[in-house]
């Protein structure tokens, strides 16, 4: 019944990101803002059922068609436990350097 969702066309917009749980597309939606890449959540929730996770609350996490290939490779480094040492805070680079 439900295999066959897929995301939303939505012009000028590309689904980068799919889950069954609001808080992993708005931990990615997070990681994204941090990086200074646009983005945008898309939830097929289905109010009539108290359901918050599977396929019957789906959400989307679209990105602006010039910023793909940016969070592709965000998301990436992401699950590769790559992270930017230059994106840390101020103070927590100063905390590093002793």
């Amino acid at each position: 019944m439900f295999k066959d969702q897929k995301p939303d066309e939505v012009q000028g917009w590309t689904c980068v990101y799919e889950s069954g749980a609001q808080y992993d597309a708005q931990m990615v939606q997070n990681f994204f803002s941090d990086q200074g890449i646009d983005s945008q959540i898309l939830s097929k929730r289905d109010s009539a059922y108290n359901l918050n996770v599977s396929q019957m609350a789906m959400v989307y996490l679209y990105v602006p068609d010039n910023q793909v290939d940016e969070a592709r490779k965000a998301l990436d480094d992401w699950k590769e436990g790559i992270i930017n040492i230059d994106d840390l805070p101020e103070d927590a680079q100063d905390l590093e350097d002793e």
